[in-house]
């Protein structure tokens, strides 16, 4: 018992030591915070139970203190630090998951389209409750990526829950498999109607873009695109300012402020020969972040598209990132970044210019199967509608597309009744 009052009066001495109010002379120095830091790393590295290397405990403060500041900024070691410049240029072993922290919980902001997370059935908005067993409970961002990364062919256990209103987790096994980084997709839809889904913004979407531009072109001539932004969770600012540039011949695309009046830093189109003037839908969702946010809201500013789909996400801040000598590195918010109109969407997302959820697909039942002439047996055939069914012909793949997604049809449709965009918005005004 005497022991044990001792260690507790030492304990106590020591807080009363820590939560004394600083002197007069504290109060006008600049070191003083510095010097409480020190006082506490020397207090641990002396009496913690276990001898944790000065090194270890170094990188936690860091880590901390990033971590406080926004759920963006964070500290990277070395390991950390390279896995971060593969996600953005190469590809690795995972679930194929874009995941981030909100109010302490970890939650998907969106799975990659024909990855293992994709076809396990992961959503935006989703929050994994368990990796493997442990709890998610105050797990930074960079060591759920490290449990949730692994060898092509071994697997993950994630708990899932899919709606705050669901009291029943979903508990998934799935297989890692190797990540690539392919950003642009594209399909014919109808003739002269293109169909480009963006999955992310790397160092290579740009390019992947406008090939499927070119591609497309030289089948026929280009009359509507549709953007597909929809679970796109962002990446590069300079892919994000060279995307929008594709289909705007002038204007601001987006600004940045920093914290400084005279840090502004405006990024403008500039007209080319390869730019796509044709009519635009641009479909978004809760899962449309950072970089899509910055395409979808020039788009939106300059009527140069019509947006289609629900709410976006609302991450409108930019990260730097900084390498370290020792080669880590850190992440941090530096700058917020606005639409032309001078819009901050942080935290608000953008709002599509016509609100259309998006609908699970129905299982083909041949019970509820429309009825038409050309179903009946028999049915007589004419020249124009042999012409009219070679004139509209679409592959096996675009119609799946469009079976299994009603915002994709309605985006279509729309397309096709875009002949001049502005103008039809103008007059809406």
């Amino acid at each position: 018992m005497r022991l044990a009052t001792w260690t507790g009066t030492l304990l106590v001495v020591a807080l009363l030591t820590l939560s004394t109010g600083p002197s007069l002379a504290n109060q006008e120095d600049p070191y003083a915070p510095l010097k409480r830091f020190s006082q506490v790393l020397d207090l641990v590295e002396t009496n913690y139970v276990r001898e944790v290397p000065r090194e270890e405990l170094i990188n936690g403060a860091i880590r901390g203190l990033l971590q406080d500041l926004d759920p963006h900024s964070m500290f990277m070691d070395p390991e950390d630090f390279q896995e971060m410049q593969i996600s953005t240029s190469g590809e690795f072993g995972g679930i194929g998951i874009e995941i981030s922290i909100k109010d302490g919980r970890l939650m998907v902001i969106t799975p990659i389209e024909d990855t293992p997370a994709y076809e396990a059935g992961l959503q935006a908005g989703d929050l994994i409750l368990e990796i493997d067993g442990q709890s998610t409970q105050d797990i930074t961002l960079l060591e759920a990526v490290k449990k949730i990364r692994g060898p092509k062919g071994t697997k993950v256990k994630l708990t899932i829950l899919h709606n705050l209103e669901d009291s029943k987790p979903e508990t998934l096994a799935i297989s890692r498999a190797t990540i690539p980084i392919l950003d642009a997709k594209s399909e014919i839809l109808e003739s002269g109607y293109l169909y480009l889904r963006l999955t992310r913004f790397n160092e290579n979407t740009t390019r992947e873009m406008r090939a499927a531009i070119k591609q497309a072109e030289k089948q026929t001539p280009i009359k509507g695109v549709i953007l597909d932004l929809r679970n796109n969770p962002g990446g590069l600012l300079d892919q994000a300012v060279s995307v929008a540039d594709s289909f705007l011949a002038k204007g601001n695309i987006v600004y940045i402020q920093g914290r400084e009046e005279n840090s502004r830093k405006d990024f403008d189109a500039h007209a080319s020969s390869s730019d796509v003037e044709a009519p635009m839908v641009v479909l978004i969702n809760a899962g449309s972040a950072s970089a899509s946010e910055i395409v979808a809201g020039a788009l939106q500013d300059h009527n140069r598209a019509l947006l289609v789909g629900e709410r976006t996400f609302g991450k409108a801040t930019v990260q730097t990132v900084i390498p370290l000598s020792d080669g880590s590195g850190i992440k941090l918010t530096t700058a917020l970044y606005y639409t032309p109109s001078g819009r901050s969407i942080q935290a608000e997302g953008i709002s599509p210019d016509l609100i259309y959820p998006f609908e699970q697909p129905r299982e083909k039942d041949e019970r509820g199967k429309v009825m038409r002439e050309r179903d009946l047996s028999g049915h007589i055939e004419t020249n124009n509608g042999v012409e009219h069914e070679k004139k509209s012909e679409i592959t096996d793949k675009a119609k799946e597309l469009l079976a299994r997604d009603n915002q994709l049809r309605m985006a279509l449709q729309l397309v096709k009744k875009l002949p001049d965009l502005s103008q039809i918005k103008g007059s809406a005004n």
